[in-house]
């Protein structure tokens, strides 16, 4: 996420002992919101902030809400013609498969039998 503000803040000292630090009033004349220092009598920044995603975020949004859109119609489509439901299951049958293969390799004690079946 991105937020821009090109003005500064100001911080207001309220410990700082003197009377009247921290008041608010509206400057008709500036039309602004002020606050008093202790001395002065400083403007607030009334700046809006822009907030937005970077074009990674943007493009990564893009791509999860065309596979939901693809993975709905999928499903949809599956729910209406037998031969896309018996397709999605074997879709589902092999991707669990890839992760039990998946998680075999990551087993140690795996990969040192594989090392040990290698020629």
């Amino acid at each position: 996420m991105q937020i821009t503000n090109t003005t500064s803040s100001t911080y207001i000292n309220g410990y700082s002992g003197l009377q009247g630090v921290g008041n608010m009033r509206y400057n008709t004349s500036s039309q602004s919101m002020e606050v008093f220092d202790g001395n002065n009598w400083i403007m607030l920044n009334m700046s809006i902030p822009s907030i937005g995603l970077s074009t990674d975020a943007e493009s990564l949004l893009d791509w999860a809400r065309q596979k939901r859109d693809e993975e709905l119609t999928l499903n949809t489509m599956a729910q209406e013609i037998p031969a896309i439901k018996d397709l999605v299951g074997q879709i589902k049958e092999k991707q669990e498969q890839i992760k039990m293969v998946q998680t075999l390799l990551k087993s140690p004690v795996n990969n040192s039998e594989q090392e040990l079946m290698r020629p």
